[in-house]
């Protein structure tokens, strides 16, 4: 089925008997351009779009070109898709929705969310070549649209998937928001396998789209890693050489728009995976295990708060805090872990009141250090909690986890200070710190 195509488009295509995944050449203007033949989404008649060898995408109009068929889809490919649909996956994909699932809504020019899991394993039909696969549609939802609530049902899925007997579940995913999910599954999954969320920066249908490589590396990383927790799998650079895989709860979104966004803080990622040789390079020793079991305990109480300390920020930000009934802050203050020593008296009647009140830094690298300046030391006697090296985000997830299963605040105090899934690094290496080469 030519899936997208109309016009002269389709009727090209249909003279030389292609079809969604063969192999096809088009001649124009002296130019030859050779690919696999993929679903349309152009909203032009004459546009065939076809997946070079790089793997991108490009839209080629067939006006004034010739195009042949070269090699018919492999009846090993047919077989591969097909055993997929009737027997036991390997690595299961569960789609929530994000760019990579989106396509651009030519009309308007936004990206919406438009393309079933089914669509993604069509546009990139390679990925059938490394195992089995099997898809679900959890949710089509942006990343910003993302909830507690919403985790609690990603985390059942991996069971489910898990269960089911899956080696890997691939979860794809708003790139905005993927770092919190990330964290909120490594709380609550103990892992039989690898769980690896992917995304894209840009939409499956923009010839510089990042959803085909970065999707087709997930699923290799879900089949050949060795370890059994949560990770990130995103473009580790600019161009298409490789993905890198960072631990879901030292992994931020760094940038906006490139592709390699994704960037290990206070860490280094866990594997590097070469693509185009089908390769998955370990990079640490340190990773989690598989376990022979995977438990799920997915709980998060939402009456917490993130609070981002500003040069004139008051502290009757608490009071109001306080008369909402939260059960945890973290604040996210400046350097070494602080905010102006008027809200001191504010916190120590939060802590007095059972309020769990813990500090990260804004700087991001580097560790919190609250016994350096008068400050510091004042805020820890109010009760404040120094947070070592753990990200504002990550520390706001583990609080919503830990206080749906505690309510005492020195057991609070406790597994907020116990590395549990590698959310806590006790040494720093120089490494860690990103140098940007400005030559």
């Amino acid at each position: 089925m030519l899936e997208g195509y109309r016009g002269s488009a389709l009727q090209s295509l249909l003279q030389i008997n292609a079809d969604i995944g063969d192999l096809i050449e088009i001649e124009k203007n002296g130019n030859i351009y050779k690919g696999i033949l993929m679903p349309s989404y152009s909203p032009y008649d004459d546009i065939i779009v076809i997946k070079l060898d790089n793997g991108y995408n490009i839209g080629v109009s067939i006006i004034s070109a010739k195009i042949k068929l070269i090699k018919k889809k492999s009846e090993s490919q047919k077989e591969t898709q097909e055993v997929s649909k009737s027997t036991k996956s390997e690595i299961k994909i569960i789609s929530t929705g994000g760019t990579i699932v989106s396509k651009i809504e030519y009309e308007t020019g936004a990206v919406r969310p438009a393309l079933s899991t089914e669509d993604i394993i069509k546009f990139m039909p390679e990925i059938n070549n490394i195992a089995k696969i099997s898809a679900e549609i959890l949710f089509a939802i942006l990343s910003e649209n993302m909830t507690p609530e919403h985790w609690v049902k990603i985390a059942e899925a991996v069971k489910r998937a898990f269960k089911e007997g899956n080696e890997g579940v691939v979860i794809a995913h708003g790139t905005d928001t993927m770092a919190y999910t990330a964290s909120a599954l490594a709380f609550s999954l103990k892992l039989s396998g690898p769980v690896v969320l992917v995304g894209s920066q840009r939409s499956s249908d923009r010839p510089s789209s990042d959803a085909a490589i970065n999707l087709y590396s997930s699923v290799l990383l879900a089949k050949k890693a060795p370890f059994g927790e949560v990770v990130i799998n995103m473009h580790g650079e600019s161009s298409d050489t490789y993905t890198l895989a960072h631990r879901g709860v030292k992994v931020r979104k760094m940038h906006t728009s490139r592709r390699d966004a994704f960037q290990s803080i206070n860490d280094k990622p866990l594997a590097k995976v070469e693509w185009k040789e089908n390769k998955v390079e370990i990079l640490r020793s340190d990773y989690i295990p598989k376990r022979d079991e995977v438990e799920e305990d997915a709980k998060f109480d939402t009456h917490v708060f993130l609070l981002k300390y500003y040069p004139g920020l008051t502290p009757d930000i608490l009071e109001y805090l306080m008369e909402k009934k939260v059960r945890g802050v973290i604040l996210e203050g400046t350097g070494l872990g602080h905010v102006a020593t008027s809200f001191v008296d504010y916190i120590k009647k939060m802590t007095k009141d059972g309020v769990f009140v813990g500090m990260t830094s804004q700087c991001l690298f580097g560790r919190v250090n609250m016994n350096v300046y008068t400050t510091g030391r004042l805020l820890q006697e109010a009760g404040v909690v120094p947070l070592e090296d753990m990200l504002p985000e990550v520390a706001i997830v583990k609080l919503m986890w830990v206080l749906a299963h505690e309510s005492d605040q020195e057991k609070v105090k406790k597994l907020m200070l116990t590395n549990l899934v590698g959310e806590i690094n006790p040494r720093h290496s120089l490494d860690f710190f990103p140098r940007w080469n400005y030559d």
